[in-house]
């Protein structure tokens, strides 16, 4: 029986530029950083307050994916196209704010929707999601 979810794999552009995204601008922390002996990197971060999920950020590569379908994943990669999910905020205009000045570029700026407050954002490294409030009850 699946008792949780422990781990969810986010694909992006290089792994470099990813860690500086996740930890220095959203404020995620590392929780691995390991190269295992076949080059691979694997790097996990957790988001604040939410230490028991590792968000597991990869470039597409062998043996994940077969190789001829790397390119295209790298394309939709760098078009920006892959959706991350959704992640909260008590406070979306805030932390829209706060995310704005560390250089996180929106493409909708905080909006009053009948689920609560939402903004979108690119994370630069070929995602994108939605920021959400949702209403205090």
């Amino acid at each position: 029986m699946i008792t949780k979810l422990s781990h969810i794999g986010l694909l992006v552009r290089d792994q470099n530029q990813a860690y500086d995204v996740y930890v220095n601008k959203l404020g995620f922390k590392v929780h691995t950083d390991v190269t295992m002996d076949n080059g691979f990197r694997w790097l996990t971060v957790t988001p604040p307050g939410q230490s028991e999920i590792e968000v597991v950020l990869s470039e597409p590569v062998e043996p994940m994916f077969p190789p001829e379908l790397i390119p295209h994943v790298r394309a939709l990669l760098d078009k920006d196209a892959m959706s991350g999910g959704v992640w909260e905020a008590d406070d979306c205009q805030k932390t829209y704010e706060d995310l704005k000045a560390r250089g996180i570029e929106f493409i909708k700026p905080p909006t009053k929707e009948f689920y609560g407050v939402e903004a979108l954002f690119r994370d630069g490294c070929g995602n994108w999601f939605s920021l959400t409030e949702h209403p205090k009850e």
